[in-house]
């Protein structure tokens, strides 16, 4: 790894805890500069590995998804702004679909998947998401339409992560479903902590869940450029 690339990772890392320290001590005026640091770094990270193939769809996607992710943070720092970051946050998981979809060998064709067997086997993650969703419905107001969206969006990257199962070498695609699986927790618990009741310390969990859930995301796609081939 060059000396260039891993400077983006120690920003990531440094943006991170001191986000997270912010946030422990309630300075929350300060993360206006800390937050949008954290997705810099990832930015800057990735671009630089992927410069060969910066014109490919797999990479494109991917620094979409990240500078969608990018604003989706800014806008969540006004809670004014919140249906805004929830819109920018649903671009970068439909990025994230995107760059699974193609970071894995050839998908099956419609005839050939078996939806019983997808749906069983993708039956918790829609369980827990309908779950959330009873919790927090009864708070949401005009927000029920938007939230219901960006609910089947999230599933629908999560179970796109799990499906690239068998389809990439191991190391990529843990890396990628643990970041995704990590992601929804993420914005499971600023759902309940928003609409449902307060959780405890609920800013270190979700920044932290966040901060790897992305992190290894990008690892996991790198695994995948590295070495594409199942293992």
């Amino acid at each position: 790894m060059k000396k260039k690339e891993i400077l983006w990772l120690y920003l990531f890392l440094f943006a991170t805890l001191v986000d997270m320290a912010f946030i422990i001590e309630h300075r929350n005026e300060l993360r206006f500069f800390s937050k949008p640091l954290i997705l810099t770094g990832l930015i800057g990270y990735f671009y630089f590995i992927t410069r060969p193939i910066s014109s490919t769809l797999l990479a494109k996607s991917m620094i979409g998804a990240l500078i969608f992710s990018l604003l989706g943070d800014v806008l969540l720092l006004w809670d004014q702004y919140f249906i805004y970051g929830i819109g920018a946050f649903m671009l970068a998981h439909v990025c994230y679909i995107i760059a699974f979809k193609v970071g894995q060998k050839a998908p099956e064709r419609l005839p050939q998947v078996n939806f019983i067997r997808t749906f069983f086997i993708n039956l918790p993650i829609y369980f827990l998401a309908a779950f959330t969703f009873y919790l927090i419905n009864p708070n949401l107001g005009t927000l029920k339409i938007p939230v219901i969206i960006y609910i089947i969006v999230i599933v629908s990257m999560i179970t796109t992560a799990r499906e690239r199962f068998g389809k990439c070498n191991a190391l990529s695609f843990w890396q990628v479903f643990i970041g995704a699986s990590l992601f929804f927790i993420s914005d499971g618990v600023i759902a309940l902590n928003k609409f449902y009741q307060p959780i405890p310390d609920a800013g270190i969990i979700i920044m932290g869940t966040y901060a790897i859930a992305q992190l290894m995301i990008v690892m996991g796609i790198r695994s995948y450029i590295i070495e594409p081939t199942v293992k």
